[in-house]
């Protein structure tokens, strides 16, 4: 007589179905203990450059591709032309263009050399080697320089709860007394007159080169702050506040111009305004700064252009790369004559 059937208890199909669900996830947690971890090369780097001055490097991967940026001292940041990461080892190239001049001056053609960086991190210290070909063909220079990982950015500030000191007036109404130029070799067109801050230069003779003039600081140095001042730029005038001595603050004759990272109020190269609020070169203008947490709020002639953005790094002719290190106010003066007045400086009290 055959067996009759008898149906199994619902306690073994229950247990089956744990037992292959134990499988799926042992299996989806083995594939994803495979994932590769990011490489740390993949961050954001503060750089101090051969020659010392102050530069930037950020390494990201998105959709599966590697890029970079980088910024060389002065000027703007700029795209690598190309990121290779393998293993703890990061190889970047970067274009640079050069001018073939004749014994007067003249430019007989313009090429382009191909600069090669190497980069590897050791924690949160990165060692640099740069080679770039010399300018004759004659061979390559090498140049070791270092970098440190940017500290995380921190959160965007509330800045309805941010309290400010008493105010400090940067100028005293007579003289530049807490004022010194940056650079000692550089002529110094800066002057105290009139209740204005001047920097005075001087076009060049015909045939004879362009003098280069020297940028101003406070001796002072400052935190996090709000601060205000008043400009006049000339036609075609460009300069520029430096918060900290690392961001600067775009001052530059761009009236009726579409806005750009490197017109009027801008975070030079970092952020462009919202909207232009510029005025005709020839009239004064006003700037409402304020620096909290490695984030910028500008307000250009009572409108809000810029708010409360964080700034991934130094800029363009910073004296250092630090982003947490206090800095002085320094003023561009190499491009050309300027006028400032009433600077009033009131720190973040903690």
């Amino acid at each position: 007589m055959p067996t009759p059937f008898l149906p199994q208890p619902r306690f073994w199909i229950v247990g089956s179905l744990l037992a292959i669900l134990g499988c799926l996830v042992s299996t989806r947690t083995a594939a994803a203990d495979n994932v590769p971890p990011k490489n740390t090369l993949l961050d954001r780097w503060e750089l101090t450059l051969p020659n010392g001055a102050a530069g930037w490097l950020e390494l990201n991967q998105e959709q599966g591709w590697i890029d970079g940026s980088i910024l060389w001292g002065g000027g703007s940041v700029v795209p690598l032309s190309s990121v290779v990461i393998q293993g703890d080892t990061a190889t970047l190239t970067r274009l640079r263009e050069v001018e073939r001049k004749d014994a007067s001056g003249k430019v007989l053609r313009k090429q382009q050399f191909t600069e090669v960086i190497t980069a590897q991190a050791k924690g949160d210290v990165l060692h640099l080697t740069r080679t770039t070909p010399r300018i004759d063909g004659s061979g390559f220079d090498r140049a070791d320089f270092s970098g440190r990982r940017t500290p995380a950015m921190p959160p965007r500030p509330d800045l309805s709860r941010v309290r400010f000191g008493d105010p400090i007036a940067l100028l005293n109404g007579r003289d530049l007394t807490g004022w010194r130029v940056l650079e000692a070799g550089a002529a110094n067109g800066w002057t105290f007159r009139d209740g204005m801050l001047l920097n005075v230069t001087e076009e060049p003779a015909p045939g004879q080169p362009k003098r280069r003039y020297a940028n101003l600081r406070t001796d002072r140095e400052f935190e996090d702050f709000r601060l205000t001042v008043e400009v006049r730029v000339p036609p075609g005038g460009n300069s520029g506040v430096y918060l900290r001595g690392i961001y600067e603050i775009q001052v530059f004759d761009s009236y009726g111009k579409p806005l750009d990272s490197h017109y009027m109020g801008s975070v030079y190269s970092r952020i462009t305004p919202t909207v232009s609020a510029e005025k005709p070169a020839g009239e004064w203008q006003t700037l409402d700064l304020t620096l909290v947490d490695r984030h910028i709020t500008v307000i250009l002639n009572g409108q809000r252009i810029i708010d409360n953005q964080p700034v991934p790094g130094c800029t363009g002719g910073a004296l250092w790369s630090d982003p947490l290190r206090p800095g002085p106010i320094y003023l561009q003066g190499d491009h050309g004559g300027i006028a400032y007045r009433n600077f009033v400086l009131r720190p973040v009290v903690k």
